[in-house]
């Protein structure tokens, strides 16, 4: 439980999933190479009912294929993108965790100058 969740996918895509799956490609191959699980795609497999109804070859799984990839690198991070993703998220948590401090500090200086400190020498 508590897994991320993401927005169903679209029709078309389920669809040309089974598709490639029917035409031979295996469950693996197409989780890694379209981001989804194969769970997910067992899952679509079952829905779409036997097989035999889908095309088991040619152009329109060939045509299927070329769509969702094109689908899966338009949503991808480019290599440069995710490190400077990571590096942004790095920068966050310093920045976030000086602006604590210095709010802690604020606070602090802020209680002792409200009770009348002993001997300042200004």
């Amino acid at each position: 439980m508590g897994g991320k969740t993401r927005p169903p996918y679209p029709e078309e895509f389920r669809q040309q999933i089974v598709e490639l799956y029917a035409g031979g490609r295996r469950s693996v191959e197409l989780s890694k190479e379209f981001g989804c699980s194969e769970q997910t795609i067992a899952n679509w497999v079952k829905q779409a009912g036997k097989l035999s109804t889908l095309p088991a070859k040619g152009a329109a799984v060939v045509r299927a294929h070329k769509q969702a990839r094109g689908v899966a690198q338009a949503n991808a991070l480019s290599t440069q993108e995710r490190a400077e993703l990571e590096h942004l998220r790095k920068e966050v948590r310093r920045i976030q965790s000086e602006r604590d401090i210095l709010a802690k500090a604020t606070a602090w200086f802020a209680g002792e100058s409200g009770h009348g400190s002993k001997g300042s020498t200004r």
